[in-house]
């Protein structure tokens, strides 16, 4: 997600929160909207499964604490008109008061790798006026900007629904995307197999030419290449010569274990085809977990409830309660009581940062209303020969 993306998305709107919103306010709104719009409620809703792509877009930012540190203080500067001034010479970086932010990629001219950047660019609109970017003397090649950088592939979003014991024990799931590919035929180049693109005769592969207007010198996109570098004399008959086209695809995605409900998974590179082998975009999938009749969860820690009896809870025992991968022996204490939890070490969610316990809340299950009345009045009997008063040292007896 650029920086020049933000300028015109309102991520608190978009999830109906305030600007000072908590962390918690944020995740529970997003919860909420990605619950109700999620496509497995909604099969066929084109309007609910746009909503459920900016909700999730929307909490990548400001659900971040880093990058909503970020994101508020890019608007705070756009709204404020803080971008007035020239890019400092040999870098395209301003300071704010939070830190640094490229005015550069405000624009598309943000630096890549090896220094090249987006035609249109805030450094390729004013190289030419400074007579900066360019090399010594005239020529064709004098003040040219810097090439143009391919244009990369959308991000996509998806949406996975996992049981609790896939998502608490890891699992490797295909899905099935249709979506823009690298073309099968030429590979992404472009060109028709056994050809391949040229640079452009025009720019000589910058993507830019320079317009000259009086003393000012602007650069501007190839009118010839499209601002590529490149030019295609025979396109490929497949994908005509944009290097991509539509086709469904089976991706693996390996769900790491202890992924929590609502999580989002990037895979790098398995977004949208870029246009004649510009990098690929992301594919960003949110996990729906679904519940689980038998367990919950806190964090790494597993819970589970066990019914028993009045007797068990009395006289202790030992009984056999289920994990996620089998069964584990836990003993009731003499004397314990309706709610108390006993703890089994390690033996709960294994998550990078270690494996939580298992915790089994004991509840007393209720007698049937139909149990003979004669048991019921020996049982109570047996009591009050004890001498049990249920009321022993009640504030409300006296």
């Amino acid at each position: 997600m650029s920086q020049r993306e933000w300028v015109e998305k309102d991520y608190y709107a978009e999830l109906g929160v305030s600007k000072s919103a908590t962390a918690d306010e944020i995740r529970k709104a997003y919860r909420k909207l990605a619950s109700d719009n999620h496509p497995d409620k909604n099969p066929g809703n084109k309007a609910a499964e746009e909503k459920f792509k900016r909700v999730g877009e929307a909490n990548s930012v400001i659900g971040d604490p880093a990058k909503r540190k970020e994101y508020d203080e890019f608007r705070a500067q756009v709204s404020s008109g803080g971008f007035g001034g020239f890019a400092p010479p040999g870098g395209g970086r301003y300071t704010t008061t939070g830190g640094d932010f490229d005015i550069g990629d405000l624009f598309g001219g943000a630096a890549g790798a090896g220094g090249a950047g987006g035609a249109g660019g805030f450094s390729d609109l004013f190289g030419g006026l400074f007579n900066q970017g360019g090399g010594r003397g005239g020529g064709a090649g004098a003040g040219r900007g810097r090439a143009q950088r391919p244009q990369g592939g959308q991000d996509v979003e998806t949406a996975l629904t996992l049981s609790f014991r896939e998502a608490a024990l890891g699992e490797t799931v295909q899905i099935r995307l249709s979506s823009a590919s690298p073309c099968l035929t030429c590979h992404g180049s472009g060109a028709r197999p056994g050809t391949s693109p040229k640079v452009c005769g025009t720019c000589h592969g910058a993507g830019v030419t320079q317009r000259t207007q009086g003393a000012f010198g602007f650069a501007e996109p190839c009118t010839d290449c499209g601002g590529t570098g490149s030019k295609i004399d025979d396109p490929c008959p497949d994908c005509a010569g944009s290097g991509v086209t539509d086709r469904a695809r089976t991706i693996n995605v390996k769900v790491p274990a202890g992924v929590q409900d609502g999580q989002r998974i990037r895979l790098s590179g398995q977004g949208e085809a870029g246009f004649r082998g510009a990098p690929s975009g992301d594919l960003y999938v949110t996990v729906t977990v679904q519940k689980d009749a038998v367990f919950d969860r806190d964090g790494a820690d597993l819970l589970v409830d066990l019914p028993v009896s009045y007797p068990e809870l009395v006289r202790g025992g030992q009984v056999s309660v289920p994990t996620l991968t089998g069964r584990v022996t836990v003993k009731i204490p003499a004397g314990s009581r309706d709610g108390q939890i006993l703890r089994v070490r390690g033996r709960g969610i294994a998550r990078k940062s270690g494996t939580g316990d298992l915790k089994v809340t004991l509840r007393v299950a209720t007698p049937p209303a139909g149990m003979a009345e004669a048991e019921l009045a020996a049982y109570d009997e047996a009591l009050r020969a004890a001498g049990f008063d249920p009321r022993s040292g009640w504030a409300g007896s006296a």
